[in-house]
């Protein structure tokens, strides 16, 4: 109707959301490893480690709203490039914040990386503006695989980041986030200049007239709504505490810099590096089914990392599932929020659904400091396993009940 090639546009569009999201990862891969460790360094206690993964959560939800309403304004393009560009801002704050001993600071440096983890979660939606229905979870997971390669080589850029840091004068642990500020700026160039026609533009061009839906269709639409919204965020707030929290773990235990980079690059492996099989997964056995399998890999980690927190192989299984776990929740409860979302209500509520997603996050990276000193990286384990039982029993109560599948709210 428009006179687009859509099979093209959504090539092209998937080939330059992954480029970008390479280069994106490298930002995502610091705040990770590097963060946890620079930010109980500055405050001086091991309590506030926590701050790192909670600040860019937090950053990423304030930013979401406002970014998506940036790209129903003016398209995927513009937003996803201002985002990037102030992750890039928020990794010289934090080289700054370093270098004046500044905890405050050093938060809103966090923050501002958040943008950049806004950008990951905007751009796996952005592949299902234009997208098939029959392969929109693939789509959808193939954008969140290609974070794997920034984001498994960023927690192992100790070495080359000691090395930029004593060359530039920078404090050390810094090094790193000199990387991610150049990943980000090449990004943004990325998304500026090649996300050309504008998916999102060109899905506004297609959509059709907002549907009255009956009142069955509509509860029902609903509910699976906030069960996929739910699903996303618990996953969220789970991987995040614990994942957050194994760096500092395994440091008081002895590992070597080295081993935690390579532990939390396996992590992120996981976390992405199989999401194409789960969003093919949601498309052939659906979402609802692959939400579970996620969650299932969720219990198998947390019981690994309770009784085997004191070996350093066995952490490093207990993450790589926990990685796992949140690939597939992830990938089928936003392709379940694209399902059900279409039109003019598209990007409010997938900003809602990444607000929501990181402020539990957020929550779950300011609460796992305090249980980690309290409790222990056990304690924290199984916290979050009663998190994953709530989510299973949720889960499995809307589904007995939903019927056939609703249509698109419009």
């Amino acid at each position: 109707m428009t006179g687009w090639d859509l099979v093209a546009v959504q090539r092209r569009t998937v080939a330059v959301l992954v480029a970008g999201q390479v280069l994106g990862g490298l930002g995502i891969g610091a705040i990770i490893s590097v963060g946890a460790v620079l930010a109980a360094e500055v405050a001086g206690s091991e309590s506030w480690a926590g701050a790192a993964a909670t600040l860019s959560t937090l950053g990423a939800a304030l930013v979401a709203l406002p970014l998506s309403r940036l790209a129903q304004r003016a398209g995927r393009r513009i937003a996803l490039t201002t985002g990037t560009l102030a992750a890039a801002l928020g990794a010289a704050i934090v080289i700054a914040a370093a270098a004046a001993s500044s905890f405050p600071l050093l938060l809103v440096g966090f923050a501002f990386i958040g943008s950049g983890v806004a950008v990951n979660l905007q751009s796996r939606f952005a592949a299902t503006d234009v997208a098939s229905d029959a392969h929109r979870g693939r789509d959808l997971s193939i954008v969140v695989w290609s974070a794997t390669v920034g984001s498994v080589i960023g927690p192992n850029l100790f070495a080359p980041g000691e090395q930029i840091a004593e060359w530039l004068g920078m404090p050390p642990l810094t090094g790193p986030f000199a990387i991610a500020i150049a990943a980000q700026v090449l990004a943004a160039v990325v998304y500026l200049l090649a996300l050309r026609p504008d998916p999102f533009l060109i899905s506004r061009e297609l959509a059709a007239a907002p549907a009255r839906p009956t009142n069955d269709g509509d509860v029902r639409g609903a509910s699976l709504l906030v069960l996929a919204i739910a699903a996303v965020a618990v996953s969220h707030a789970v991987m995040v505490s614990v994942m957050s929290m194994t760096p500092v773990h395994l440091l008081h235990n002895g590992a070597a810099l080295t081993l935690i980079g390579l532990t939390i690059s396996l992590h992120i492996a996981g976390m992405f590096g199989l999401s194409p099989v789960f969003g093919w997964l949601s498309d052939r056995i659906g979402r609802i089914p692959t939400i579970l399998v996620g969650q299932a890999l969720f219990a198998v980690s947390l019981v690994v990392l309770a009784l085997g927190y004191a070996d350093q192989t066995l952490v490093t299984v207990g993450l790589v599932l926990l990685g796992l776990g949140w690939s597939a929740s992830t990938v089928a409860g936003s392709a379940l929020v694209a399902d059900l979302v279409t039109g003019a209500a598209r990007t409010r509520i997938q900003g809602r659904t990444d607000l929501v997603m990181n402020l539990a996050g957020a929550a779950g990276g300011a609460s796992a400091g305090p249980v980690l000193a309290a409790i222990g990286y056990p304690g924290l384990a199984s916290l979050a396993g009663i998190l994953v039982a709530v989510t299973i029993v949720g889960v499995l109560v809307v589904a007995s009940g939903r019927g056939r599948m609703p249509q698109p709210v419009r």
